[in-house]
Protein backbone atom coordinates (compact mmCIF):
# COMPACT_ATOMS: atom_id res chain seq x y z
CA UNK A 1 0.00 0.00 0.00
CA UNK A 2 1.19 3.50 -0.78
CA UNK A 3 1.79 5.97 2.03
CA UNK A 4 -0.77 8.69 2.61
CA UNK A 5 0.15 12.31 1.94
CA UNK A 6 -0.13 14.97 4.65
CA UNK A 7 -2.25 18.11 4.88
CA UNK A 8 -2.22 21.01 7.32
CA UNK A 9 -5.09 21.42 9.77
CA UNK A 10 -5.81 25.10 10.24
CA UNK A 11 -3.58 28.10 9.74
CA UNK A 12 -0.09 27.23 11.00
CA UNK A 13 -1.64 24.05 12.36
CA UNK A 14 -0.40 20.47 12.58
CA UNK A 15 0.41 18.22 9.64
CA UNK A 16 -1.85 15.18 9.54
CA UNK A 17 -2.67 12.42 7.09
CA UNK A 18 -5.04 13.29 4.24
CA UNK A 19 -7.01 10.16 5.21
CA UNK A 20 -8.24 9.82 8.80
CA UNK A 21 -9.05 6.65 10.71
CA UNK A 22 -12.36 6.74 12.57
CA UNK A 23 -12.13 4.35 15.50
CA UNK A 24 -15.77 4.43 16.62
CA UNK A 25 -16.61 1.02 15.14
CA UNK A 26 -13.94 -0.59 17.29
CA UNK A 27 -16.24 -0.21 20.31
CA UNK A 28 -19.86 -0.97 21.13
CA UNK A 29 -21.78 2.29 20.86
CA UNK A 30 -25.45 1.30 20.77
CA UNK A 31 -25.26 -1.80 22.93
CA UNK A 32 -24.05 -4.21 20.24
CA UNK A 33 -21.09 -6.59 20.53
CA UNK A 34 -17.57 -5.20 20.81
CA UNK A 35 -15.40 -6.05 17.77
CA UNK A 36 -12.29 -8.21 18.18
CA UNK A 37 -9.88 -6.01 20.14
CA UNK A 38 -6.74 -7.62 18.75
CA UNK A 39 -7.93 -7.01 15.21
CA UNK A 40 -8.82 -3.41 16.04
CA UNK A 41 -5.36 -2.76 17.49
CA UNK A 42 -3.75 -4.45 14.48
CA UNK A 43 -5.82 -2.17 12.22
CA UNK A 44 -4.53 0.92 14.03
CA UNK A 45 -0.95 -0.36 13.80
CA UNK A 46 -1.25 -1.03 10.07
CA UNK A 47 -2.83 2.38 9.53
CA UNK A 48 0.06 4.05 11.36
CA UNK A 49 2.53 1.98 9.32
CA UNK A 50 0.99 3.42 6.16
CA UNK A 51 1.13 7.01 7.34
CA UNK A 52 -2.45 7.37 8.58
CA UNK A 53 -1.67 9.24 11.79
CA UNK A 54 -5.07 10.89 12.42
CA UNK A 55 -6.99 8.72 14.90
CA UNK A 56 -10.50 9.92 15.72
CA UNK A 57 -12.36 8.93 18.87
CA UNK A 58 -14.86 10.17 21.45
CA UNK A 59 -14.76 9.75 25.21
CA UNK A 60 -18.30 8.34 24.98
CA UNK A 61 -17.45 5.63 22.43
CA UNK A 62 -18.05 2.46 24.38
CA UNK A 63 -18.07 4.42 27.67
CA UNK A 64 -14.31 4.99 27.44
CA UNK A 65 -13.47 1.63 25.85
CA UNK A 66 -12.42 3.28 22.59
CA UNK A 67 -9.91 5.54 24.28
CA UNK A 68 -8.44 2.65 26.27
CA UNK A 69 -8.15 0.64 23.07
CA UNK A 70 -6.31 3.45 21.30
CA UNK A 71 -4.10 3.86 24.36
CA UNK A 72 -3.03 0.22 24.03
CA UNK A 73 -2.46 0.60 20.28
CA UNK A 74 -0.26 3.70 20.52
CA UNK A 75 1.79 2.56 23.49
CA UNK A 76 5.39 3.01 22.39
CA UNK A 77 4.20 4.81 19.22
CA UNK A 78 2.88 8.10 20.62
CA UNK A 79 4.86 10.19 18.14
CA UNK A 80 3.29 8.32 15.21
CA UNK A 81 -0.28 9.20 16.18
CA UNK A 82 -2.37 12.38 16.15
CA UNK A 83 -5.26 11.87 18.57
CA UNK A 84 -8.58 13.64 18.03
CA UNK A 85 -11.10 13.36 20.88
CA UNK A 86 -14.73 14.47 21.01
CA UNK A 87 -16.50 15.05 24.32
CA UNK A 88 -19.84 16.17 25.69
CA UNK A 89 -22.25 13.40 24.66
CA UNK A 90 -23.84 11.59 27.59
CA UNK A 91 -25.03 7.99 27.25
CA UNK A 92 -26.87 5.68 29.65
CA UNK A 93 -27.49 2.00 28.98
CA UNK A 94 -26.41 2.48 25.39
CA UNK A 95 -28.82 5.36 24.79
CA UNK A 96 -27.93 8.98 24.12
CA UNK A 97 -29.54 11.16 26.79
CA UNK A 98 -28.04 14.60 26.15
CA UNK A 99 -24.99 16.84 26.27
CA UNK A 100 -22.91 18.22 29.11
CA UNK A 101 -20.80 21.15 27.92
CA UNK A 102 -20.34 22.97 31.22
CA UNK A 103 -16.77 24.18 31.86
CA UNK A 104 -16.60 22.10 35.05
CA UNK A 105 -17.59 18.99 33.07
CA UNK A 106 -15.05 19.68 30.30
CA UNK A 107 -12.26 19.95 32.88
CA UNK A 108 -13.39 16.63 34.29
CA UNK A 109 -13.76 14.90 30.90
CA UNK A 110 -10.27 15.79 29.70
CA UNK A 111 -8.51 14.20 32.66
CA UNK A 112 -10.39 10.93 32.22
CA UNK A 113 -9.50 10.94 28.50
CA UNK A 114 -5.82 11.55 29.19
CA UNK A 115 -5.78 8.67 31.68
CA UNK A 116 -7.57 6.24 29.39
CA UNK A 117 -5.38 7.15 26.42
CA UNK A 118 -2.23 7.01 28.52
CA UNK A 119 -0.94 10.30 27.14
CA UNK A 120 -0.06 13.71 28.54
CA UNK A 121 -1.62 15.86 25.82
CA UNK A 122 -4.60 15.42 23.46
CA UNK A 123 -3.72 16.66 19.97
CA UNK A 124 -7.22 17.85 19.00
CA UNK A 125 -10.06 18.31 21.50
CA UNK A 126 -13.58 19.25 20.52
CA UNK A 127 -17.19 19.32 21.70
CA UNK A 128 -19.15 16.62 19.85
CA UNK A 129 -21.81 19.22 19.02
CA UNK A 130 -23.44 22.27 20.62
CA UNK A 131 -27.02 22.69 21.78
CA UNK A 132 -27.11 26.23 23.13
CA UNK A 133 -27.12 25.07 26.75
CA UNK A 134 -23.73 26.70 27.36
CA UNK A 135 -22.40 29.81 25.57
CA UNK A 136 -19.88 28.96 22.85
CA UNK A 137 -17.48 31.45 24.40
CA UNK A 138 -17.47 29.45 27.64
CA UNK A 139 -16.94 26.12 25.87
CA UNK A 140 -14.09 27.25 23.64
CA UNK A 141 -12.64 29.43 26.38
CA UNK A 142 -12.46 26.43 28.70
CA UNK A 143 -10.63 24.34 26.09
CA UNK A 144 -8.28 27.28 25.49
CA UNK A 145 -7.44 27.10 29.17
CA UNK A 146 -6.60 23.42 28.72
CA UNK A 147 -4.25 24.40 25.91
CA UNK A 148 -2.47 26.77 28.30
CA UNK A 149 -2.23 23.94 30.84
CA UNK A 150 -0.64 21.68 28.23
CA UNK A 151 -3.45 19.12 28.27
CA UNK A 152 -4.62 19.98 24.75
CA UNK A 153 -2.66 21.08 21.66
CA UNK A 154 -5.34 22.22 19.21
CA UNK A 155 -9.05 23.01 19.35
CA UNK A 156 -11.65 21.58 17.02
CA UNK A 157 -15.42 21.73 16.67
CA UNK A 158 -17.94 19.23 15.36
CA UNK A 159 -21.35 19.36 13.69
CA UNK A 160 -22.01 23.08 14.09
CA UNK A 161 -23.32 25.79 11.76
CA UNK A 162 -21.54 28.75 10.16
CA UNK A 163 -22.60 31.29 12.79
CA UNK A 164 -21.38 29.02 15.59
CA UNK A 165 -18.10 28.49 13.76
CA UNK A 166 -17.55 32.24 13.47
CA UNK A 167 -18.26 32.70 17.16
CA UNK A 168 -15.93 29.87 18.15
CA UNK A 169 -13.17 31.30 15.94
CA UNK A 170 -13.51 34.67 17.63
CA UNK A 171 -12.54 33.09 20.95
CA UNK A 172 -9.58 30.94 19.88
CA UNK A 173 -8.14 29.71 16.55
CA UNK A 174 -10.04 26.61 15.45
CA UNK A 175 -7.90 24.01 13.68
CA UNK A 176 -10.53 21.57 12.46
CA UNK A 177 -14.24 21.16 11.82
CA UNK A 178 -15.58 17.60 11.93
CA UNK A 179 -18.73 17.36 9.84
CA UNK A 180 -20.70 14.90 7.70
CA UNK A 181 -19.94 15.38 4.00
CA UNK A 182 -20.59 13.22 0.96
CA UNK A 183 -21.99 13.27 -2.55
CA UNK A 184 -25.39 12.74 -0.95
CA UNK A 185 -24.96 15.35 1.81
CA UNK A 186 -23.67 18.60 0.33
CA UNK A 187 -25.71 21.18 2.26
CA UNK A 188 -22.59 22.42 4.07
CA UNK A 189 -21.28 23.80 0.78
CA UNK A 190 -23.61 26.81 0.96
CA UNK A 191 -22.31 28.50 4.14
CA UNK A 192 -20.29 26.24 6.38
CA UNK A 193 -17.48 25.26 4.00
CA UNK A 194 -16.88 28.86 2.84
CA UNK A 195 -16.77 30.02 6.47
CA UNK A 196 -14.26 27.32 7.38
CA UNK A 197 -12.12 28.27 4.39
CA UNK A 198 -12.28 31.94 5.39
CA UNK A 199 -10.75 31.08 8.75
CA UNK A 200 -8.30 28.54 7.34
CA UNK A 201 -9.99 25.67 9.18
CA UNK A 202 -9.39 22.09 8.08
CA UNK A 203 -12.37 19.83 7.37
CA UNK A 204 -12.57 16.33 8.85
CA UNK A 205 -15.34 14.81 6.75
CA UNK A 206 -17.14 11.76 8.06
CA UNK A 207 -20.03 9.68 6.63
CA UNK A 208 -18.50 9.69 3.14
CA UNK A 209 -20.85 6.93 1.98
CA UNK A 210 -23.94 8.56 3.51
CA UNK A 211 -24.90 5.75 5.90
CA UNK A 212 -24.07 3.19 3.22
CA UNK A 213 -26.27 4.72 0.50
CA UNK A 214 -23.26 5.25 -1.79
CA UNK A 215 -21.67 1.83 -1.35
CA UNK A 216 -23.69 0.33 -4.19
CA UNK A 217 -24.70 -2.58 -1.95
CA UNK A 218 -28.14 -1.36 -0.84
CA UNK A 219 -31.34 -2.70 -2.35
CA UNK A 220 -34.92 -1.58 -1.73
CA UNK A 221 -36.51 -2.24 0.62
CA UNK A 222 -33.93 -2.55 3.39
CA UNK A 223 -34.39 -5.05 6.20
CA UNK A 224 -37.07 -4.26 8.75
CA UNK A 225 -34.55 -4.24 11.62
CA UNK A 226 -32.11 -1.92 9.83
CA UNK A 227 -31.60 1.28 11.88
CA UNK A 228 -31.69 3.31 8.67
CA UNK A 229 -35.44 2.78 8.47
CA UNK A 230 -35.68 5.71 10.89
CA UNK A 231 -34.36 8.05 8.17
CA UNK A 232 -36.73 9.19 5.41
CA UNK A 233 -33.89 8.85 2.89
CA UNK A 234 -34.11 5.08 3.20
CA UNK A 235 -37.90 4.80 3.12
CA UNK A 236 -40.26 3.81 0.29
CA UNK A 237 -40.13 5.80 -2.92
CA UNK A 238 -37.34 7.98 -1.56
CA UNK A 239 -34.99 5.01 -1.40
CA UNK A 240 -35.95 3.83 -4.89
CA UNK A 241 -35.27 7.31 -6.28
CA UNK A 242 -31.98 7.61 -4.42
CA UNK A 243 -30.73 4.22 -5.56
CA UNK A 244 -31.36 5.29 -9.16
CA UNK A 245 -28.86 8.09 -8.58
CA UNK A 246 -26.38 5.62 -7.11
CA UNK A 247 -26.52 3.61 -10.37
CA UNK A 248 -24.53 6.44 -11.97
CA UNK A 249 -21.85 6.04 -9.32
CA UNK A 250 -21.84 2.26 -9.78
CA UNK A 251 -21.40 2.54 -13.53
CA UNK A 252 -18.51 4.98 -13.16
CA UNK A 253 -16.92 2.65 -10.63
CA UNK A 254 -17.26 -0.26 -13.08
CA UNK A 255 -15.58 1.72 -15.84
CA UNK A 256 -12.73 2.85 -13.58
CA UNK A 257 -12.36 -0.64 -12.06
CA UNK A 258 -12.87 0.59 -8.50
CA UNK A 259 -15.74 0.33 -6.01
CA UNK A 260 -18.52 2.90 -5.46
CA UNK A 261 -17.22 3.32 -1.91
CA UNK A 262 -13.79 4.22 -3.23
CA UNK A 263 -15.31 6.78 -5.59
CA UNK A 264 -17.33 8.29 -2.73
CA UNK A 265 -14.18 8.70 -0.63
CA UNK A 266 -12.18 10.01 -3.58
CA UNK A 267 -14.83 12.62 -4.38
CA UNK A 268 -14.58 13.98 -0.84
CA UNK A 269 -10.77 14.20 -0.90
CA UNK A 270 -10.96 16.04 -4.23
CA UNK A 271 -13.04 18.85 -2.74
CA UNK A 272 -9.97 20.63 -1.36
CA UNK A 273 -6.48 20.25 0.01
CA UNK A 274 -7.88 21.17 3.44
CA UNK A 275 -10.47 18.37 3.41
CA UNK A 276 -9.77 14.96 4.98
CA UNK A 277 -12.06 11.96 4.45
CA UNK A 278 -12.54 10.28 7.84
CA UNK A 279 -13.23 6.60 7.26
CA UNK A 280 -14.35 4.26 10.04
CA UNK A 281 -12.74 0.83 10.05
CA UNK A 282 -12.23 -1.98 12.54
CA UNK A 283 -10.54 -4.54 10.27
CA UNK A 284 -7.22 -4.51 8.45
CA UNK A 285 -8.90 -5.92 5.37
CA UNK A 286 -10.58 -2.55 4.77
CA UNK A 287 -7.36 -0.55 4.73
CA UNK A 288 -6.00 -1.34 1.23
CA UNK A 289 -9.25 -0.37 -0.51
CA UNK A 290 -9.65 2.85 1.44
CA UNK A 291 -6.02 3.86 0.98
CA UNK A 292 -6.23 3.13 -2.75
CA UNK A 293 -9.21 5.50 -2.97
CA UNK A 294 -6.83 8.36 -2.21
CA UNK A 295 -5.04 7.75 -5.53
CA UNK A 296 -8.18 7.95 -7.68
CA UNK A 297 -8.35 10.92 -10.04
CA UNK A 298 -11.35 12.21 -11.97
CA UNK A 299 -11.57 13.77 -15.40
CA UNK A 300 -13.48 17.03 -15.58
CA UNK A 301 -16.30 15.16 -17.34
CA UNK A 302 -16.50 12.58 -14.57
CA UNK A 303 -16.53 15.23 -11.87
CA UNK A 304 -19.22 17.20 -13.68
CA UNK A 305 -21.35 14.06 -14.00
CA UNK A 306 -21.10 13.32 -10.28
CA UNK A 307 -21.75 16.91 -9.26
CA UNK A 308 -24.82 17.18 -11.48
CA UNK A 309 -26.21 13.76 -10.55
CA UNK A 310 -25.73 14.45 -6.85
CA UNK A 311 -26.52 18.16 -6.83
CA UNK A 312 -27.92 19.60 -3.62
CA UNK A 313 -31.50 18.37 -3.35
CA UNK A 314 -31.02 15.44 -5.74
CA UNK A 315 -31.18 12.93 -2.89
CA UNK A 316 -34.66 12.74 -1.40
CA UNK A 317 -35.25 12.47 2.34
CA UNK A 318 -33.04 13.29 5.28
CA UNK A 319 -30.75 11.73 7.85
CA UNK A 320 -29.44 12.96 11.17
CA UNK A 321 -26.81 14.89 9.17
CA UNK A 322 -29.48 17.33 8.02
CA UNK A 323 -30.14 19.47 11.05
Amino acid sequence: MSEITKIQLGQNGPMVSKLGLGCMRMSSIWGGPTPDEKESIATIHQALDNGINFLNTGDFYGAGHNEMLIGKAIKGRRDDAFISVKFGAIFHNGQWIGLDLRPVAIKNFVNYSLTRLGIETIDLYQPSRMDGSVPIEDIIGTIAGLVEEGKVRHIGVSEINADQLRKASSVYPISALEIGYSLADRQIEAELLPTAKEFGIGIVAFANTAEGLLTGDLKAPIAADDHRNHFSRFQGDNLIHNLEKVEVLKEMARIKNVTPTQLAIAWVKEQGDHIMPLVSMSRRSRLPENIAAMDIVFSSEEMNLLNSTFAIGAIKGGTYLQR
